[in-house]
């Protein structure tokens, strides 16, 4: 599949803290011509808005571009979900800090189901030493858990949500 289209970038970073200005100044010396960039976590495409504003904005013969695979996606059905649907609607994907993997041939087909697999992998495995680090703190008596909210802030929050 050749790109004749625009190159649309998408940059996402995990948390509030992060700044997604690296990935977008690489996106637009890759020639993007317009960025979506969101601060949502990656194990899910559920809730990330501007990955699916860049989704319906692309169009036939346009190519989705990222920095790393990790942030299109974390786990394989929702790489190969992204992907089918990139390709249904004629739209290229590639990856500037990883030039081989793109929809444009068999190789680069492989590495993106290779690397899929992978990025998956990473999530799990912090999943598990997080799973870990509480269990361990919670045997030495450490963590206690999310504060419970106090009567009177839910109070307010309520008078929020009539208001």
């Amino acid at each position: 599949m050749t790109s004749t289209g625009q190159k649309i970038g998408y940059a996402r970073v995990s948390t509030t803290d992060q700044s997604t200005d690296v990935q977008v100044e690489q996106l637009e010396a890759a020639g993007c011509t317009k960025v979506f960039s969101e601060q949502v976590t990656g194990t899910s495409t559920t809730d990330r808005t501007q990955l699916a504003a860049a989704l319906d904005y692309a169009r036939e013969g346009d190519t989705l571009v990222v920095c790393r695979l990790d942030r299109l996606a974390r786990s394989q059905a929702d790489l190969h979900r992204l992907l089918s649907d990139l390709t249904a609607k004629g739209i290229s994907f590639e990856c500037t800090e990883q030039p081989q993997v793109n929809t444009a041939g068999p190789m680069g087909k492989l590495l993106l189901g290779v690397l899929g697999a992978v990025a998956e992998f990473e999530t799990e495995l912090r999943r598990e030493r997080q799973m870990e680090g509480v269990a361990k703190a919670k045997a030495a008596g450490k963590y206690k858990g999310r504060k419970p909210l106090q009567a009177e802030r839910v109070e307010k929050l309520k008078a929020l949500v009539k208001a």
